[in-house]
């Protein structure tokens, strides 16, 4: 596309946000690169039904408390490192979360996605079998924290964050979904979240619609495609690459903005990918986010839960246990399955064994029972060498829409016990509750940031549809270093 065929940026988002527009105008919904760069330009946050700004500002509240928690891995701490020592800006630079060092915007958005990513708690979507949240939120931190000297994200309230949020989970949901469908191999969600990053930093910069296309085509055709059941079944810090999905998002509207061309985003564009669009601006995708009550991959919380259901309703001890028995869908029972016992954090979020026993001992998972002290506790490894894992087909057909899990336990007095066919809560459709989701951030974000600052940045997340809503604050307590 010719120089002469593009038309000058909007105006800034703020002036968007704060458009009071008719809530009953629709957006721009027509499939394609023209409907979704519409869509990505002028959705408004008066286009934003109440509960999908209620579940945008959850997702926000959960993502800020498992980045606290995250914040304490040695994968954060390399990765703000690195991010601070080789992903420098020159002329634009942003704080790192919970670090307060700066790098450029894409090296802020790397830091902060890694962080969340290193600590698997994060909300994701069924069938993406992945994760948008855990970039989405730090591209967005790093495009309104760098912005200087008067650029267009200069002075973004908390309406425009929310919308923006919103934007980028229906733009990388939509693209995971379309990405496992038109393509063989399993890719890690930096694969397809890099194209909600670029959305929202596009929108964020006031690039139109011609350009936010060379930014989605640029994003898919550089984002990492990580084979992801590799890391399943031999965890490591990679884990689902949402750091650099962010990374290239960031870089792909940057590039985009200067003049760079970008192949048309096939899982956009694409004749097949046509459907995962159609209903953009009508179906919220966010609105199917799932949140995790435990930090583990979502594959093995359905054996978490019968196990739980199971111990509760007979009443026996982690001590009474003699053998176990899983039934499972086949990438859940592939879970670290190179590695019977937990050595590392990454060895027990992506593992089916270790929660289960952990579960069993401790009676819940949460970020003490996947750190170290515990991953060595002899009750949690006992348990580990006594199970046994296999796949029932019938769920492995269910999988992704349905992840189902059955567990026997054999007792030491020769009692087996089986438990019904359990699937994880949090879904949609087993939601969990405000309380239990409070409790989860403040259970992450109290041991980490202290009970006040915690306070702050919940107070200030409830606030975020209102029309004073500021940022100043809650990027400080956000962005700040801990301690």
């Amino acid at each position: 596309m010719a120089e002469g065929d593009r038309r000058a940026p909007l105006a800034p988002s703020t002036t968007r946000a704060a458009s009071g527009a008719d809530s009953t105008r629709r957006v721009a919904s027509a499939p394609g690169s023209a409907g979704v760069g519409e869509f990505v330009r002028d959705l408004d946050f008066a286009d934003l039904p109440a509960d999908v700004v209620a579940q945008a500002q959850r997702c926000f509240l959960d993502l800020i408390g498992v980045a606290a928690a995250g914040s304490r891995t040695r994968a954060s701490a390399i990765a703000n490192g690195y991010a601070a020592t080789q992903m420098c800006g020159a002329d634009r630079d942003a704080r790192i979360l919970f670090d307060g060092r700066r790098a450029s915007l894409a090296g802020a958005a790397f830091a902060g996605a890694s962080t969340i990513d290193a600590f698997d708690a994060h909300d994701g979507h069924p069938l993406t079998k992945g994760h948008a949240g855990a970039a989405i939120l730090p591209a967005i931190l790093a495009v309104i924290d760098g912005a200087q000297n008067g650029e267009p994200a200069a002075g973004v309230n908390g309406r425009e964050l929310i919308t923006s949020l919103v934007l980028g989970y229906e733009i990388a949901t939509r693209a995971g979904m379309s990405l496992h469908a038109t393509v063989a191999d399993y890719h890690c969600s930096g694969s397809w979240n890099a194209l909600g990053c670029a959305s929202v930093a596009a929108r964020l910069l006031t690039l139109d619609a011609a350009w936010i296309r060379d930014a989605l085509g640029v994003a898919e055709y550089f984002g990492p495609r990580g084979q992801m059941l590799r890391t399943c079944d031999a965890p490591t810090m990679v884990k689902d690459g949402s750091g650099w999905g962010a990374h290239v998002g960031i870089s792909a509207a940057l590039l985009a903005r200067d003049g760079f061309t970008g192949a048309p985003a096939l899982t956009v564009e694409g004749d097949d990918a046509r459907e995962f669009w159609s209903d953009l601006g009508t179906r919220w995708r966010i609105r199917e986010q799932y949140m995790k009550p435990y930090p583990v991959c979502r594959w093995a919380q359905p054996a978490v839960e019968a196990t739980l259901a199971l111990q509760r309703k007979h009443r026996f001890a982690a001590e009474d246990v003699a053998a176990l028995s899983v039934e499972s869908f086949r990438e859940a029972v592939d879970l670290g399955s190179a590695r019977t016992v937990a050595a590392t954090t990454e060895d027990a979020q992506y593992s089916l064994r270790h929660p289960i026993a952990a579960a069993l001992v401790f009676g819940h998972i949460g970020p003490l029972e996947v750190s170290a002290p515990r991953l060595a506790d002899p009750r949690v490894v006992r348990l580990q060498q006594a199970m046994s894992v296999h796949e029932d087909p019938a769920l492995s057909r269910l999988f992704p829409a349905e992840r189902w899990a059955r567990v026997r336990v054999t007792l030491a007095d020769g009692r087996t016990l089986a438990s019904e066919p359990a699937v994880a809560r949090g879904s949609a459709e087993n939601p969990l509750s405000e309380a239990e989701l409070l409790g989860k951030y403040r259970d992450y974000a109290e041991p980490v940031l202290g009970k006040a600052r915690a306070a702050r940045i919940e107070h200030a997340a409830h606030r975020l549809g209102g029309e004073r809503a500021d940022l100043t604050e809650l990027l400080d307590d956000l962005l700040q270093p801990i301690g």
